[in-house]
Formats: C-alpha cells, sequence, structure tokens
C-alpha cells in the first residue's frame, strides 16, 4: 500500500491495523480515511479474518480529527458535515456492522473522534495511561461519530452530559470503572492482552458472535417485545450454524470444540 498512514498486520485467524501517523497523534486526514476504509473492506472479505484489531502507533491511539485541514480562511465557512457523512458516519456504522468482533486496543490518547471511533468497537481495551476525551466542546462544535448516541448508551446521562460539555480528560482507569469501555491494563501488557482476546476470537463460533453483534445492535429501538421476536429470530440462525452443532458435540464429549467459523 502506497499510503502508509495505517499498517496492516494479517495473523492468523484476525488483522491488526495500526493508525499511522504518530507525528499527528494519528489524527485523520482524508488519506487515513480512505486507507483504513480500504483495510476494512478487505479483512471483511476475506474468510479466514475471524476478528479485527485498530490501535495506534506512538504516543497516542488518535487524537480526531487532523484540524490543519479544517482551518478556515479569512472569510471561509467549513462545512463539517460532508467529511461526517463522507468518512465517520461510514466508518462508524462499519464497525458496528462487522460479522465479527472488533477490538480497540487504546494505547494513548483518544480525543474527539477519536474517541468515538474506539467506543464504536466491540471490545475496548486500553493502556492505564490512556486518556479518553470529548474534546469537542473545546472547539465549539459538538460530540460526532457517534459521541452523542455512544455516550448516554455507555455511562448514563448525566456522566454523558459532564464528558461533552466540559471536554475534560478520562483516564482509563476511570473509564473502565464507569462502564465507557471494557478493560484498562498495565501500559505494557496491553498488546498481549489485546492479542489474547483477538486470538480468543480467531477460534470462536464466530457466526454466533455476528448474530449478537446484530441483537445488541437493535436492542436500543425496540421494545422488549420487538426485541425477544428479534432473538428468537436469531437464535434459529445461530442454531443452523456447523458451529453451533460442534459446540453441542464438544460440550457432551467433554473436549474443547473446533469451531470453523463458517456458516
Amino acid at each position: 500500500m502506497a499510503d502508509e498512514s495505517i499498517l496492516i498486520d494479517k495473523r492468523a485467524g484476525y488483522r491488526v491495523i495500526t493508525l499511522n501517523r504518530p507525528d499527528k497523534l494519528n489524527a485523520f486526514n482524508e488519506a487515513m480515511h480512505e486507507a483504513l476504509g480500504d483495510a476494512i473492506a478487505d479483512a471483511e472479505a476475506d474468510e479466514s479474518c475471524r476478528a479485527l484489531m485498530i490501535t495506534g502507533s506512538g504516543k497516542a491511539f488518535c487524537a480526531g480529527q487532523d484540524l490543519n485541514d479544517r482551518l478556515p480562511k479569512p472569510g471561509e465557512t467549513i462545512v463539517l458535515g460532508e467529511t461526517l457523512e463522507k468518512y465517520y458516519n461510514p466508518l462508524v456504522l462499519k464497525l458496528r456492522e462487522l460479522p465479527f468482533p472488533v477490538i480497540a486496543a487504546v494505547n494513548g490518547v483518544a480525543a474527539g473522534a477519536g474517541c468515538n471511533v474506539a467506543l464504536a468497537c466491540d471490545i475496548v481495551i486500553a493502556a492505564q495511561s490512556a486518556r479518553f476525551i470529548q474534546s469537542f466542546a473545546r472547539i465549539g462544535i459538538i460530540p460526532d461519530a457517534g459521541g452523542t448516541w455512544l455516550l448516554p448508551r455507555l455511562v448514563g446521562e448525566a456522566r454523558a452530559r459532564g464528558l461533552a460539555l466540559l471536554a475534560q480528560d478520562l483516564t482509563a482507569e476511570k473509564a473502565a470503572e464507569w462502564g465507557l469501555i471494557w478493560r484498562a491494563v498495565g501500559d505494557k501488557a496491553l498488546d498481549y492482552e489485546a492479542t489474547r482476546i483477538c486470538e480468543h476470537f480467531a477460534t470462536a463460533p464466530t457466526q454466533g458472535l455476528a448474530l449478537i453483534k446484530r441483537a445488541l445492535n437493535a436492542s436500543p429501538g425496540n421494545t422488549l417485545a420487538q426485541q425477544l421476536d428479534l432473538e428468537r429470530n436469531l437464535q434459529r440462525e445461530a442454531g443452523a450454524t456447523p458451529d453451533y452443532a460442534e459446540g453441542v458435540r464438544a460440550f457432551i464429549e467433554k473436549r474443547k470444540p473446533n469451531f470453523t467459523g463458517r456458516k
């Protein structure tokens, strides 16, 4: 790949995508958006890819949008909504809808849209030195990339408003305590712990995990009755997969299952 704003590491059963603009704290520009979108599409098309890890190079995970690309000239108005419509919104939706788990390994600061892209992943594990910042209010704009949808659902209304309006740093340990992320681990342990999660998913019942994602994604907009109906329908799909049959056989035979992830 000519553009090196991301790095791709293909491993057995999963891939690692590293945001790679360390001199800009891995802030997004259009080239990085394009490269990331292509890399995710390529992973989705690969039947051997059963999980995806996203992390950052250097001392940051992602500082959000590269504001050098968004500085208005005298008399000019920047149309921020176009960037959201073209890049961030499709990215967040794709991360939620991918048919396998996505792990964000947050190695440093995750600010603005970079924070919310991380939160859109299925599992967020962070180094203890990492910080999560809804920095939008500092420059007079609103949390985007799904921030106003994700925050209240993850941490509740009061904390969501505090994070959005005050734009204060939140430590990784506090983020884990509040339920914003899955876990905070020692800085030196982050790569090991994130890799261990990916290796688990690489041998897991992938189709069942995809159905879990579909059920959880639908839950906020459903009534209980609607969600019960959806669970019934998705469970029918799960029961028809080879991995379900293998899981039951392995349980009865008291052995480790050999999940293929196939439909």
